[in-house]
């Protein structure tokens, strides 16, 4: 019987590590897939201009709210166990908004700003940022979940300054951008504990979807804070 016990840890952690090689793969091939997207995107003279003219005035919202169902979507069908096909089209989804609502933002960093490497070092610690974050999690093993009434009303203080900001016509500024950063931070934190505490297995579709959408958060602010230095 005890040998048994033992036997039934080590499937666990075995089938555990699988996971999280599956989850962090997924999240990797996520960001491959968003590069690849981006790169096609933004060699379209076309869509630069349609992601340059959906940040003018009030039609920004209208973007964020379809961002926002595209989002809601997306976690739904990559929630689901049942339909594999359903997980990958949901993320798919997800990584397609990103990377339209990001042409704006890049076209930016790449093209307009002085400095040639803004985006690499906006990338870097975006990178270093997450990595040590994560790191946090893993070693400490402690269960963030208590974040997530943090992050859901950080999220809607966060949106509902966004409107008035766009309605209002002011900036918001590097305060604001430090404060998504932080947002953004501890939503990594809660997505990387729900990876150790929650979740199944079979669920490394939405584990990694959680991770990809924290990670582009931070790296959107992170961009905007250096260009807003630029």
């Amino acid at each position: 019987m005890e040998k048994q016990a033992v036997n039934l840890t080590q499937d666990q952690a075995t089938e555990r590590s699988t996971f999280y090689k599956k989850t962090y793969t997924h999240l990797a091939l996520a960001f491959l897939a968003f590069i690849t997207i981006e790169v096609l995107f933004l060699s379209s003279p076309t869509i630069i201009n349609l992601g340059l003219a959906m940040t003018q005035g009030y039609t920004w919202l209208i973007v964020l709210g379809g961002f926002m169902l595209v989002t809601n979507y997306a976690e739904k069908w990559a929630a689901g166990t049942d339909n594999v096909k359903m997980q990958y089209l949901g993320f798919f989804l997800y990584i397609l908004a990103e990377a339209f609502i990001f042409v704006p933002l890049l076209y930016m960093a790449i093209f307009v700003t002085e400095d040639p490497y803004l985006l690499q070092k906006a990338l870097i610690t975006t990178l270093g940022l997450f990595t040590g974050l994560t790191a946090v999690v893993i070693l400490s093993g402690k269960d963030f979940s208590f974040l997530r009434s943090i992050i859901t009303v950080g999220s809607i203080v966060a949106l509902g300054i966004i409107v008035a900001g766009l309605i209002f016509g002011f900036d918001l500024g590097l305060v604001f951008m430090g404060a998504m950063v932080l947002l953004a931070s501890a939503a990594i934190l809660y997505q990387t504990s729900n990876l150790i505490h929650k979740y199944h297995p079979s669920q490394y579709v939405l584990a990694s979807l959680g991770l990809f959408a924290s990670f582009m958060l931070l790296l959107w602010y992170v961009i905007s804070i250096f260009l807003s230095r630029d």
